[in-house]
């Protein structure tokens, strides 16, 4: 059972990237899932969420309006587009599964949490 994130890189300030989490070994339109980052020194922080079937979205305030979630249950993926980057976007972003809709930012409350994969905004 794993979570791979992928798609990670540096960008600079207003720029985009798409993030990628392949899931395997469990049947993924069965979880919801759900983005947490970590910024260096801080702790995690809660991003967004989808329902099983991708109708249902939320986000966290800051981005919202920048960020959009989505899933695509025949290829066991989950995807977060970020645009409008800044440099207080810069964290480690990690996917999670569980079998309730769920906001929390603690790996604890989930049954599956992937490797993260890094997100740099800097000029």
């Amino acid at each position: 059972v794993q979570l791979v994130e992928s798609g990670g890189g540096l960008v600079q300030p207003g720029g985009s990237l798409r993030l990628s989490c392949a899931a395997s070994g469990f049947t993924f339109s069965r979880y919801y899932m759900t983005w947490v980052r970590q910024a260096p020194g801080k702790g995690p922080e809660w991003v967004s969420s989808i329902n099983r079937g991708g109708e249902s979205t939320q986000y966290a305030e800051s981005m919202k309006g920048r960020f959009t979630i989505s899933r695509d249950n025949a290829k066991n993926t989950l995807y977060l587009q970020m645009n409008s980057l800044k440099p207080e976007d810069t964290a480690l972003y990690y996917c999670a599964g569980a079998t309730y809709y769920s906001t929390s930012s603690r790996k604890a409350d989930y049954d599956y949490w992937g490797l993260g994969t890094q997100v740099t905004v800097s000029s």
